[in-house]
């Protein structure tokens, strides 16, 4: 059960100071934090990108670039495994390549190398004769790894979005460009790798004798990935991403790439339609990202940047494939950790531990540490177990683990930042890195995963004891069915594309009357209900149908005469050339009386 919150109202003042704007939009507004004139003339314009030279490090880092490229030194984009790096890596390298660079892309593997630069694939990288490293989506805490490669000759810029080490004797010495950092002049603090990638791109084109035209092209032509990478990262999206993602969803409609267009036929991603960002967030990324989460990313980075017809088509058979096994796996995990979990003694924090004889793919553990801390509303560790070597017992005739390590991701939940307390544990870890809601981890010893449950479970006591852990429903406010049409969901809509601290609304409306049922789908798994308010009782053709997919089951105890209050998205169907405004259900539950 959900704790129904509903926003506060606007005070009639906010709305006096602004009257060109409906009161139901400035609300929503007033609850994304917009409440200053500025930001919501900001909001609802085509405002233009930032100057990418506010960086503190840009200038150095884009003289750096031009004096290999200048000298045509060999560069490699070092990337990350998910789709924030994947497609990191395409653009910049793409636009490198544009400016005459002699740039190649180097993607980690999840498993054998993990997260962020390492010393083998530096040596690999000097070896092939390789100049200069350009990281994206990772690095800031890769100290050590930069003074590595430095020594071998080779130059490194850091491009990052993640969390800064609390320490700066910790930071890489080497140019560095990352919104997160809090004494940096970068107006927007939340970009996503992608978008960090696309501001050094931007500032290279800047710099460039390119006519302006051609340096159009080109910054046009990353958006669509931009718009990829920063949905499915999940990052803050308003401000400037807001403005890169509404920019890339035109561009990726467009239709410009190969694997993308294949992968969109496979899947059977938009029917036709536009693609909005939900597509991205739920149904293209999960199929990048699945890429590395079983295997290795190298099959989303040559989907996505393939130009023949043939490979566009193996590729995007083989991701979605994947995605499809990864969605059983982390099914079969899921249920295994369910089984560690008493549902009526929930700790502060859950940390679900696989079994001597469990193989949790690393690939998918944050997959289903999010689903644990989204159904019992806590923060949530999942830990797998690594065997790093084994020795044959000829009694059992079965290889005896002798040497364990432990990798982890975890997800958190509102008022309890996570890689603050991974920091606080720091001491127990051996690489660690993240943001306040999602974070990995790795351990090497048994004897520290004890110690570093204990400090967590202690830490997670303390910070949640003020918190009531019950999952809230956050609502933007009530409307009554009268107040609903065609004009008002069309008005709503604008403030698309929806994501992270832009969610799309939820509205609530109380005392609706069920006036018809119906089921749909081949399974009839499907249900729609015809509902009319009381708030205008002598004309019930004030009513809406609201639909619930795959929730027949859920919603069966409902019948035709309940009173219901419902929670809901206001959306537009379309249908032969008709328009009319549609209820999609989120939550439902009896009337008062």
């Amino acid at each position: 059960m959900k704790q129904w919150q509903i926003s506060e109202p606007i005070k009639p003042e906010f709305i006096a100071a602004n009257p060109e704007i409906e009161p139901l939009i400035l609300q929503l507004l007033f609850n994304r934090g917009l409440k200053e004139k500025e930001q919501i003339k900001e909001f609802l314009s085509n405002a233009s990108f930032f100057d990418p030279f506010l960086f503190k490090n840009m200038n150095a880092a884009v003289e750096l670039v031009i004096k290999h490229i200048k000298a045509g030194n060999k560069i490699v984009v070092y990337g990350d495994y998910d789709a924030d790096g994947v497609t990191s890596s395409v653009i910049l390298l793409e636009a490198l390549n544009i400016l005459h660079g002699a740039a190649e892309v180097y993607l980690p593997d999840r498993v054998s190398e993990g997260y962020g630069l390492n010393k083998p694939a530096i040596n690999q990288i000097a070896e092939q004769g390789f100049k200069l490293i350009i990281t994206v989506d990772n690095g800031i805490r890769n100290k050590e790894e930069v003074s590595y490669a430095k020594k071998l000759g080779l130059d490194v810029i850091i491009t990052d979005h993640h969390a800064l080490p609390d320490n700066d004797n910790d930071l890489p010495d080497c140019p560095y460009i990352n919104p997160a950092d809090s004494k940096d002049n970068y107006p927007w603090k939340y970009l996503a790798g992608v978008g960090v990638a696309f501001k050094l791109i931007s500032a290279l084109l800047i710099k460039s004798s390119l006519p302006e035209n051609q340096k159009k092209l080109i910054s046009e032509k990353c958006l669509d990935l931009v718009a990829i990478g920063t949905i499915t990262d999940m990052v803050n999206l308003l401000g400037e991403n807001r403005q890169l993602v509404r920019e890339g969803l035109k561009i990726l409609n467009q239709n410009r790439r190969f694997g993308l267009n294949e992968l969109i036929k496979i899947a059977k991603i938009n029917g036709g339609r536009l693609l909005e960002a939900w597509n991205v967030g739920w149904q293209i990324g999960p199929r990048l990202n699945a890429a590395s989460r079983l295997a290795h990313a190298n099959t989303a980075f040559g989907l996505l940047t393939t130009t023949d017809q043939a490979e566009a088509e193996e590729l995007a058979n083989e991701l979605n494939q994947r995605n499809i096994s990864r969605q059983k796996i982390t099914e079969e995990i899921t249920k295994q950790v369910e089984e560690q979990i008493d549902p009526a003694n929930l700790p502060a924090i859950i940390i679900g531990l696989a079994k001597e004889d469990q193989i949790w793919n690393e690939g998918v553990i944050g997959l289903v540490a999010g689903r644990i801390a989204e159904k019992y509303y806590r923060p949530t560790l999942i830990i797998s177990r690594l065997v790093e070597s084994a020795e044959f017992d000829p009694q059992t005739k079965k290889l005896v683990p002798k040497k364990v390590a432990f990798k982890s991701s975890g997800r958190s939940i509102e008022g309890f930042n996570l890689i603050k307390a991974i920091e606080e544990c720091a001491a127990f870890l051996d690489k660690y890195g993240g943001h306040p809601m999602a974070c990995g981890f790795s351990i090497k010893t048994e004897e520290n995963l004890n110690s570093f449950q204990a400090k967590m479970k202690e830490l997670a006591e303390e910070g949640l004891k003020n918190i009531v852990l019950i999952p809230k429903l956050n609502i933007e406010a009530e409307l009554k069915l009268s107040d609903i049409n065609l004009d008002v969901a069309d008005k709503i809509n604008e403030l698309a594309p929806y994501g992270q601290n832009n969610p799309q609304p939820k509205f609530v409306s109380y005392n609706l009357h069920i006036d018809d049922i119906a089921t749909m789908g081949f399974e009839n798994q499907h249900i729609k209900l015809r509902l009319s308010s009381l708030d205008r009782p002598a004309d019930r053709s004030v009513n809406f149908w609201a639909l619930a997919f795959g929730a027949a089951q859920e919603y069966k105890e409902y019948k035709v005469g309940d009173f219901i209050d419902l929670v809901y998205y206001l959306e537009i169907n379309e249908f032969n050339g008709r328009r009319e405004p549609q209820l999609k259900i989120v939550d439902i539950r009896l009337a008062k009386k």
